[in-house]
């Protein structure tokens, strides 16, 4: 911070620079001069000065010129501009004016007018600085504090999603040989739905939600969920029940993922052909969120190892899955599945069920 208030005289008259040099300087200020409207602008974007005093007929840049760029250049437009000169036409104050200047001194110049008018620009100098720099200061703290808000929220959502991922493994985990199923279908679901041309919003959406595709089970007995052996026809009525009542547990929610899960919970048994539970729904009936989950639980259900059978080789899965092309799966769905089957294999190397930590409870996918 300065100790003298800086004043910038631009005047290409000598004998005016020494006059009011000699006015300003005799009460404390500091004072630069300079010549020519092109190095006055050098000298005021360079020194930031507190007032600039400006003659307005000059050679090359006249007062007008230097005017107006002062008030377009960011580092000098909160400087107040006092025009000091010859010219008493209204029209020329009036153009003065619209370029920006703040206020007239007319030549010659008085002492006592100078001296008034640098005082009062002085104070008001000071006042707009004081209200800048607290302007600054507020966007600061409101950038900060909005940070903080994200953050905050950022937490609050990832809290929310693990949340759910922890909930869908407890409704699965009394049936639990088959590791990190759901983390691995929602991956590949979120793969899948990128490839057909969904926003990585809509993704993120599919990958959050797609855990929650089997939460009704947490609906169905014990002695039918974890029966080793072939189900009868009864208990098979009964486990197609766990569907819906994923639906209900789901229904109802404002939360964008919540209801993504409900629409996956209640369709991802649905078969393109119309043969699928629990309402039969046929081609694109069943919403494409319900046909990507639909891939993406199958293959794991597939390649992992169940109570009933060893997980079957990935080639043989792919077979399976090609063989369903417009019966089971969607047909531009098994297309895109194959088509980013580079991801497929990385989130698979990456989610192994043998060594897996505990911390995160292993989970199952029931028969199919």
């Amino acid at each position: 911070m300065r100790e003298r208030p800086l004043i910038l005289v631009i005047d290409d008259e000598a004998q005016n620079r020494r006059v009011l040099e000699a006015i300003l300087v005799s009460q404390g200020y500091e004072v630069i001069a300079a010549e020519r409207g092109e190095e006055g602008l050098e000298a005021a974007r360079g020194t930031d000065p507190d007032i600039v005093l400006l003659d307005i007929m000059m050679p090359g840049l006249d007062g007008y010129d230097v005017l107006a760029a002062l008030k377009e250049d960011d580092r000098t437009r909160h400087v107040p501009v006092v025009m000091v000169t010859a010219l008493t036409q209204v029209e020329d104050r009036v153009r003065a004016l619209d370029a920006g200047a703040d206020d007239f001194m007319s030549k010659p110049v008085d002492k006592t007018e100078v001296r008034a008018r640098i005082r009062s620009l002085l104070k008001v100098k000071a006042y707009n600085d004081h209200l800048r720099d607290y302007q600054k200061k507020l966007k600061a703290e409101v950038t900060e504090r909005t940070n903080e808000v994200r953050l905050a929220f950022r937490k609050l959502e990832q809290a929310s999603l693990e949340t759910i991922v922890r909930l869908s493994r407890a409704a699965e985990y009394r049936d639990d040989d088959t590791g990190v199923h759901i983390l691995r279908m929602s991956e590949y679901a979120a793969a899948v739905a990128r490839h057909l041309g969904m926003s990585e919003e809509e993704s993120r959406v599919i990958l959050h939600a797609a855990p929650m595709h089997d939460i009704g089970k947490i609906g169905i007995p014990d002695m039918i969920l974890l029966k080793p052996g072939k189900l009868t026809a009864e208990e098979w009525d009964v486990m197609r029940r766990h569907p819906v009542i994923g639906k209900q547990i789901l229904e109802g929610s404002d939360f964008e993922i919540i209801q993504c899960g409900e629409i996956i919970a209640w369709t991802h048994h649905e078969k393109w052909d119309g043969s699928g539970y629990p309402r039969g729904l046929a081609g694109k009936e069943i919403p494409l969120v319900g046909r990507v989950a639909a891939i993406a639980d199958v293959f794991d259900a597939l390649t992992s190892k169940r109570p009933y059978k060893e997980p079957f080789p990935v080639e043989r899965a792919h077979q399976i899955i090609r063989e369903g092309r417009g019966t089971h799966f969607d047909p531009d769905v098994v297309d895109a599945f194959f088509e980013v089957q580079a991801q497929i294999r990385d989130v698979k190397e990456r989610y192994q069920d043998e060594g897996e930590s505990r911390l995160f409870p292993r989970h199952a996918d029931a028969r199919r």
